[in-house]
């Protein structure tokens, strides 16, 4: 009979279930939406159904390797922070999820290098970021955020070259827009998410924005985060009716998170939940909206896609983490 001090092995079904929970599965669609955003620009209408949903499975998933490989650096902040996650219980091993880690993003990079090098290139490029990250989040208080949001912004890069042919080297400028959206908005995410873990980043010296400047002065930047990603999103071309849905709806969800974090009398993870599950959904919809400005018929999809991000979120082991 197992026993709470028990580390489960990858040959064993219980860790998988546990390194499901460690990859955070309601987090899955952030990297779902913004590779989904880079397949919905480069694809020309005449690639087969396949093709797209091969190129979707490494972004998807990547996310969550990614998030399980990061863990792997920070511990100790998050056994104060995240006492819920399985390597924080310490049941199952820092190894076993580093190798799991590295396994699935290479995986995910043999995916993109079939079909197409470029996307590979930046595949590795993000996995060192992801591995590097935590030692910048640790020491420089200005770091994190960007740096974090650099790699999520690979991902729109790469799903527009998986689906172009392999001699296609090159991004159009009129995309830039879309890229820098995905880098902002992905700061914003990492910024307020920095809020619910103040205390415990303080107890293991991590000198994030929050622990430097405080709950204020971070929601402030916060605010100048989504000024730019809502100018970057809506100085883009328009689209159709589900454009408008898609950007109403996460222009309004992200100003609206950024008011509760501004108004909350709990400076704690408690004030911050809804300010965090604003920027993710502000994140998603944004990006759910360029989908559909690029291809129009997609909208239901999105739709679906939305939906079971919500379902995820819900389903979250945790009330107070995102």
């Amino acid at each position: 009979m197992k026993t709470p001090t028990t580390v489960f092995t990858a040959f064993e079904w219980p860790f998988w279930k546990a390194y499901g929970v460690q990859m955070r599965p309601y987090l899955l669609f952030v990297s779902g939406a913004a590779g989904a955003t880079g397949i919905a620009m480069g694809s020309q209408g005449d690639e087969a159904v396949w093709k797209w949903c091969l190129a979707f499975v490494p972004f998807f998933l990547g996310y969550g390797f990614g998030q399980a490989l990061t863990d792997c650096f920070q511990t100790d902040t998050d056994k104060l922070s995240a006492p819920y996650r399985p390597l924080s219980q310490e049941i199952i091993s820092i190894r076993s999820v580093l190798i799991t880690s590295v396994l699935g993003l290479f995986l995910s990079g043999l995916i993109l290098f079939w079909l197409h090098p470029l996307s590979f290139i930046f595949s590795l490029t993000a996995v060192v970021g992801l591995s590097t990250y935590s030692y910048v989040k640790r020491h420089f208080w200005f770091g994190g955020p960007f740096y974090n949001g650099w790699i999520v912004a690979l991902l729109p890069m790469m799903g527009y070259f998986g689906v172009r042919v392999p001699t296609d080297w090159e991004f159009p400028s009129a995309c830039y827009g879309y890229i820098f959206l995905t880098l902002i908005s992905y700061a914003n995410f990492v910024l307020i998410g920095y809020l619910k873990d103040i205390e415990a980043d303080r107890a293991t010296n991590y000198r994030t924005f929050p622990v430097v400047y405080g709950w204020n002065k971070t929601v402030w930047v916060g605010d100048l985060f989504v000024l730019l990603a809502l100018f970057l999103f809506w100085l883009q071309p328009l689209g159709e009716r589900w454009f408008w849905f898609f950007g109403v709806t996460g222009t309004t969800v992200m100003v609206f998170g950024q008011v509760a974090a501004h108004l909350t009398s709990e400076k704690n993870e408690v004030g911050a939940l809804i300010p965090i599950k604003s920027t993710v959904r502000g994140f998603i919809l944004l990006h759910l909206a360029v989908i559909v400005q690029f291809q129009p018929d997609w909208y239901w999809i999105a739709l679906v896609f939305y939906a079971l991000f919500e379902w995820a979120l819900y389903k979250r082991p945790s009330t107070y983490q995102v």
